[in-house]
């Protein structure tokens, strides 16, 4: 009994194994498309896989794959279309697990306005925010109903997506996301309406990833991280109003109307298999990309994507 109590005592005052540090760069200010990530920070799900992490919003949107590929980070949430890009820049980037699982990107003009099919844009004005991929997918859009891109205006609008469009700057935007500009115009009492490019010609794809440097990650780290916002998913889906509590709890700046309806919208979008990923929609992507003039060559899908949870 002696030696018993002796070996509890010596456990209670060893102090606990350190958690696993990991820092988190995020694609833009915190908002609902990151639902399953802070869920699992306040629900103590990274903590159960013995990881404290560290996320980071970024001060430079487009910093956090660069960062991440110079070892400064060990995960970067960004965008399938872009890491397929940034591969063939020479970036050292694999996609290890996905965020959003679907598009959010849509064509988005005024819904009592005189656009009713991107065949009404003939000789119209297209704002966009990001060259490059939104031009590939633009002239696919546009050429599904008989628009070359010679035929269009577009006009870098900066980030005022919505606002230049609500203004008559321009008649349409690319680049929107439905979660969120849709809500945002119908708040403010000009309502928007979508057409959804995986509708109008654009291979389907994953909208928000997250990017590891596939010679300085550490796979059991990442998919640990995975396993947390995998189950912060679960909970999200089983419990959307008190999962909506938990995020919105984190920042006063998250609980207005717009954020609340982004919320409900964005839900059904989340990757229920954060880890798990489909090899051809990669392979699909790519050639798209080819097919549309933005790359040179076509990677085969181990280039682009891993797997952290193959043993």
């Amino acid at each position: 009994m002696k030696k018993l109590l002796t070996a509890l005592a010596m456990l209670a005052s060893t102090p606990a194994m350190a958690a696993d540090k990991m820092t988190v760069l995020l694609d833009w200010f915190i908002n609902p498309d990151h639902g399953p990530i802070i869920v699992a920070q306040e629900n103590g799900y990274f903590a159960e896989q013995g990881l404290e992490v560290e996320i980071v919003p970024p001060a430079d949107p487009s910093a956090p794959p660069r960062l991440v590929a110079a070892g400064q980070a060990d995960l970067a949430v960004s965008y399938q279309p872009q890491l397929h890009l940034q591969i063939h820049d020479g970036l050292p980037l694999k996609r290890v697990g996905t965020l959003v699982a679907t598009p959010l990107n849509c064509l988005l003009v005024l819904k009592d306005g005189p656009i009713k099919s991107p065949a009404d844009l003939k000789g119209k004005k297209i704002g966009f925010s990001v060259a490059g991929v939104e031009e590939a997918v633009l002239g696919t859009v546009l050429g599904h109903h008989g628009v070359k891109l010679d035929e269009i205006e577009m006009i870098n609008v900066n980030f005022s997506l919505s606002p230049s469009l609500m203004s008559g700057q321009v008649d349409a935007v690319i680049g929107a996301y439905r979660n969120f500009e849709l809500n945002q115009m119908d708040i403010e009492g000009v309502p928007g309406t979508c057409f959804y490019i995986e509708e109008e010609g654009v291979p389907p794809y994953d909208e928000l990833i997250y990017v590891a440097n596939p010679e300085t990650m550490d796979a059991d780290k990442v998919a640990r991280f995975l396993a947390a916002t995998e189950k912060a998913t679960q909970f999200i889906v089983n419990n959307p109003e008190a999962s909506w509590e938990v995020f919105s709890a984190t920042s006063t700046e998250l609980q207005d109307e717009l954020n609340a309806r982004a919320w409900v919208d964005t839900l059904p979008r989340f990757a229920l298999r954060p880890a798990g990923f489909d090899a051809g929609r990669y392979a699909r992507f790519e050639q798209f990309l080819k097919d549309s003039g933005m790359i040179d060559s076509v990677n085969p899908v181990d280039a682009i994507t891993i797997d952290v949870t193959a043993k």
